[in-house]
């Protein structure tokens, strides 16, 4: 695997931390999780097995090793210190001085290893105003505009699904890829330092350069877009279908197969941008058209003509669908006290000349810390001791 002998050492918490070390895992990078002892609270939110491990941990935490640790006692940083001396990656996304204080920020790990990698992310960053708050996902999505275009104009959105904190693990995912090829170069380690914020405002970039550019302070619309049409969700004989009508040939295609040819040249409709501008009538056509049809017969013709459209589909029918079968997106795996198999969904990025490693389920508190500590060359009688000072 492309990733095999790399260790990474995984202080994270909730999901931008997590899912960083778990994409590296993804490829082969052996990571080892490290939480308090009887396990973080990350570890306990939306519990699925009787243990009251819980469904996000399921997801971060998917093919880890486990170790707890207090690391701010003397004996965990010296368990620490052995750990990064084997190491490659350290994820932790902690405040810059809860890094600090634990021995974790960058200075302390790469006078312990000069070749070590620390991958952090925060809300805020490091320097400014605001670097000492802490944040969620719903911090970067209301502060980078996001927010404010979702939903109404009487009732801003936030997004259910944290893509800030998912956006954010991405990145700094990728920052750690490039910060092991330079260290080919150059031998040495380097931060890699990714934030809530910055990971907003670079998804929501477009928004702000039209600002900048145009002068224009876009307003919500509800599902509608302002920069094409109709896209936009409709309700069905039976549920709901959504529509993204981008570019020209698209946009022929649709107003052909509702019989709306006339639209084609409509100078209200000549471009992206107009047919956002005037979007509402033409969400007035498209629901008129699809009110007549279950959603899947919507669906099916919308195939056909090759105009871009799918069923709003409820979590429970999100995995059963065919197409998520036949793209082998869905890896069962057993976790202790479940009810069933966990069905998880690992990096969704296929490489042509690499096998990820067999899916492996997320570990229960602390069910690698013998193997771990031996490994550091900790003997049998002093893992009992560090047990029943309840330091691991």
């Amino acid at each position: 695997m492309p990733l095999t002998g790399i260790r990474v050492l995984d202080f994270g918490r909730y999901i931008a931390g997590p899912y960083c070390a778990a994409l590296l895992g993804d490829y082969g990078a052996d990571v080892i999780r490290i939480e308090a002892p009887g396990g973080n609270d990350d570890r306990y939110t939306v519990p699925v097995a009787d243990d009251g491990s819980g469904a996000m941990f399921m997801q971060m935490n998917r093919g880890k090793r486990c170790l707890t640790l207090k690391p701010g006692t003397p004996e965990g940083r010296e368990i620490v210190r052995r750990l990064v001396e084997t190491a490659d990656v350290v994820v932790a996304n902690l405040p810059h001085d809860a890094l600090i204080k634990l021995g974790l920020d960058y200075d302390s790990l790469s006078a312990i290893n000069p070749r070590i990698i620390l991958a952090t992310a925060s809300a805020f960053g490091s320097t400014g105003p605001l670097a000492k708050n802490v944040g969620f996902d719903a911090v970067g999505q209301a502060m980078s505009g996001a927010v404010h275009l979702t939903g109404t104009p009487d009732q801003p959105y936030r997004a259910q699904v944290n893509y800030v904190d998912f956006g954010t693990a991405l990145h700094t995912a990728f920052g750690v890829m490039v910060a092991l090829r330079e260290r080919e170069v150059t031998g040495k380690g380097q931060c890699v330092s990714g934030s809530l914020l910055g990971t907003a405002l670079a998804m929501t970039n477009s928004l702000s350069i039209d600002h900048a550019l145009n002068g224009i302070e876009r307003q919500p619309i509800g599902n509608r877009s302002f920069s094409s049409g109709p896209t936009d969700i409709f309700r069905t004989r039976d549920g709901w279908i959504v529509t993204q009508i981008v570019g020209g040939g698209i946009f022929a295609r649709w107003a052909r197969l509702v019989g709306r040819p006339g639209l084609i040249d409509d100078p209200l409709y000549a471009s992206d941008i107009s047919r956002g501008d005037n979007g509402e009538e033409l969400s007035v056509i498209m629901q008129q058209w699809c009110i007549g049809r279950t959603s899947a017969e919507a669906i099916a013709e919308l195939g056909t003509a090759r105009v871009p459209a799918a069923p709003v589909l409820k979590s429970g029918e999100a995995l059963a669908q065919p197409q998520v079968a036949s793209m082998g997106l869905v890896e069962p795996v057993n976790y202790p006290g479940a009810v069933h198999d966990i069905p998880m969904i690992r990096s969704p990025i296929a490489l042509s000349g690499s096998d990820k490693p067999a899916p492996a389920r997320a570990p229960t508190v602390g069910e690698h810390s013998d193997a771990i500590l031996a490994e550091a060359g900790y003997d049998a009688d002093a893992i009992s001791a560090l047990r029943a000072q309840n330091i691991i």
